[in-house]
């Protein structure tokens, strides 16, 4: 809902179906009944224009989409805004989220195009009142499972508000995480507060992948039988379940966008092809049939395309194939000679995020199906690797590798801001999944 719109509903009420017949009828009582009349009838005119001006007023309901006018600074990219609170601790919780968002930047009130207050309500809730020059322009009550949940879920309604795309804050994130020489899947908010295991196998474990719904987790894991195999876990009640554990590698499950198909490599035929199971129980189709090694698929927004990795030429490429099977599609990233790990945009479908071999590392490269070409939007020390996107379809998180250390990274593909999502001090975190 834009502020500034009008509802033609309530112009109804004050305005009846037949007020044109009442009006023409008016008129000539206006002229027979004289000045006294006139007088009279202008000023109760006046009256309920003013009376249906105020009724006409903009008013924010739960269920609208809320839209600001856009404010972003031109030549900057990014948005000036500034946080406030009475309670210190959810001041510097929202900052710390914003700080991470690379379209807005920390100004104070004066010089900010909005600024958002944040103040604790009854319960686990929060208000959240957003005002550009001095003037409040809307008033939110905004729930959540916990304090710490409601605060960043306000900021992602800023977000949405003002910057007209979605908030990532309150997502969630799978990773691998080593600790002490020990590697398992962990789960974390983005700021890092909140990490916590969801595995304790005590084996190399690979690749997690989050349910669109965020109640399921894919992985692939050692555990039992020392060689990749593909589990599922249900978060609600922490049952393990076999997905693939075929002869050969079982690698990269991922879910469809709707969630009801997985897509996985498996080189049980021999060599690793991509497959497609139409659920977790159900044995999984062939969809590529070659020679070469294909790995790492990853679903188009619309769940029809898939996209994926193959060695067909010699070296590492990007390539795609229909979910419903047929030949195969390299896609012309022309920008390394070494390209893998492709993560397709869930919200820009011409959008393919991968990494590329680059100056003797590895960095993170965006090819454009509109433009038909391939920019590196990485530059980090060393090699910046296994990109996976965000909600907003303009943030990814990646791996940064450097002196034998992993680290999540974010990454803003517009401003190309790089932010680090915990200290070294964590451990090793590798392989992200998002899903909010």
């Amino acid at each position: 809902m834009e502020l500034s719109g009008y509802d033609s509903t309530r112009i109804e009420r004050f305005f009846p179906k037949n007020w044109k017949v009442i009006h023409f009828v008016d008129l000539r009582l206006r002229f027979s009944q004289g000045s006294h009349y006139f007088i009279g009838m202008r000023f109760l005119h006046c009256l309920l224009l003013l009376v249906t001006s105020f009724s006409l007023l903009p008013i924010i309901s739960a269920e609208q989409p809320i839209q600001l006018k856009d404010a972003v600074r031109p030549g900057e990219g990014r948005l000036a805004i500034s946080v406030n609170s009475t309670d210190a601790s959810i001041a510097k919780l929202a900052r710390r989220a914003f700080g991470l968002h690379g379209g807005v930047t920390m100004a104070t009130s004066s010089k900010s195009a909005y600024t958002f207050n944040i103040e604790r309500a009854s319960g686990s809730s929060v208000t959240l009142a957003i005002s550009s020059g001095g003037q409040e322009q809307l008033r939110r009550s905004v729930p959540g499972r916990d304090l710490q949940n409601a605060v960043l879920r306000a900021c992602d309604m800023a977000v949405e508000a003002t910057l007209h795309t979605k908030g990532f804050f309150a997502g969630k994130l799978a990773f691998v995480g080593k600790q002490r020489g020990v590697s398992e899947v962990y789960t974390a908010d983005l700021l890092f507060n909140r990490v916590r295991p969801l595995t304790a196998d005590r084996a190399l474990v690979t690749g997690p992948s989050w349910s669109p719904d965020g109640t399921k987790l894919l992985y692939t894991t050692y555990y039992k039988t020392g060689f990749p195999d593909i589990y599922m876990m249900d978060l609600s009640t922490g049952i393990k379940k076999p997905v693939a554990t075929y002869k050969g590698t079982n690698t990269g499950g991922a879910y469809s966008p709707n969630g009801r198909s997985v897509a996985m490599s498996l080189s049980s035929s021999g060599n690793a092809e991509i497959f497609v199971a139409e659920s977790i129980s159900k044995k999984p189709r062939r969809l590529t049939t070659n020679k070469s090694l294909e790995t790492s698929p990853t679903w188009s927004p619309d769940g029809r395309r898939l996209a994926f990795t193959s060695d067909a030429r010699g070296k590492p490429q990007i390539y795609e194939v229909s979910a419903n099977g047929g030949p195969m599609r390299r896609i012309p990233t022309n920008v390394s000679s070494y390209c893998s790990e492709p993560a397709w945009n869930p919200v820009k479908e011409n959008l393919i995020a991968f990494t590329a071999a680059v100056r003797g590392g590895f960095q993170i490269a965006l090819y454009d199906s509109v433009k038909r070409k391939s920019e590196i939007v990485t530059s980090v020390t060393q090699s910046a690797v296994e990109p996976t996107w965000l909600n907003d379809g303009r943030h990814l998180v990646f791996t940064q590798r450097q002196n034998g250390r992993t680290r999540l990274m974010l990454l803003d593909t517009e401003t190309k801001k790089v932010s680090a999502l915990h200290v070294p001090d964590f451990g090793d975190a590798s392989s992200a999944s998002f899903v909010y």
